[in-house]
């Protein structure tokens, strides 16, 4: 397995679940790249492009883990003609496609891709997300094909919201390689 992790807005260094799923993948021989994308705190999408086009040139991963921001990130992503696919996709705790934050302003309002880029998406997402509705996200997930998975109670899927170590996303990730 090249497992590529992609944070979200400011980053998700441990003990948030992206981390516990790096040193867990690692830990069982797989390949993982987990980077700081540039200025997390002050995220540009056409800087985070270049990086994300950057990476996949050069890991060619076949499996990507999104979280928040990266989800949009991944969407843009997919509307470059140059951009590259992926076996499996997982979309954990997409934001809204209209969020108005000033400091997430160059990757909003955003359009979902033609080709989300994968042969398997699943996407993940909470009943009580404070950045997407779950209609908004139950939309997203049928026009993606995605197989959709809600949690009760789960935030926003993040450290704040008790996501430290997961292990529904790592049986997911690293299935029969555990």
């Amino acid at each position: 397995m090249k497992l590529l992790i992609l944070h979200g807005w400011g980053g998700s260094d441990y003990p948030h679940w992206q981390a516990h799923l790096a040193m867990e993948v690692a830990k069982h021989y797989g390949t993982v790249s987990f980077p700081l994308i540039q200025h997390p705190h002050y995220p540009n999408k056409n800087r985070w492009l270049k990086q994300l086009h950057t990476f996949m040139i050069d890991f060619r991963p076949d499996t990507v883990v999104c979280h928040s921001l990266a989800n949009t990130l991944w969407f843009w992503y997919r509307q470059q003609k140059d951009a590259l696919s992926t076996q499996r996709l997982f979309l954990v705790s997409p934001p809204s496609l209209t969020t108005e934050l000033d400091t997430l302003s160059t990757f909003f309002p955003a359009t979902l891709p033609n080709d989300i880029g994968a042969e398997e998406t699943t996407l993940i997402v909470s009943d009580n997300d404070p950045y997407i509705t779950l209609e908004e996200a139950a939309i997203i997930g049928s026009a993606l094909n995605a197989e959709t998975v809600v949690l009760p109670d789960a935030g926003h899927i993040n450290a704040d919201s008790g996501f430290g170590k997961w292990p529904l996303i790592e049986t997911l990730v690293l299935g029969e390689n555990q």
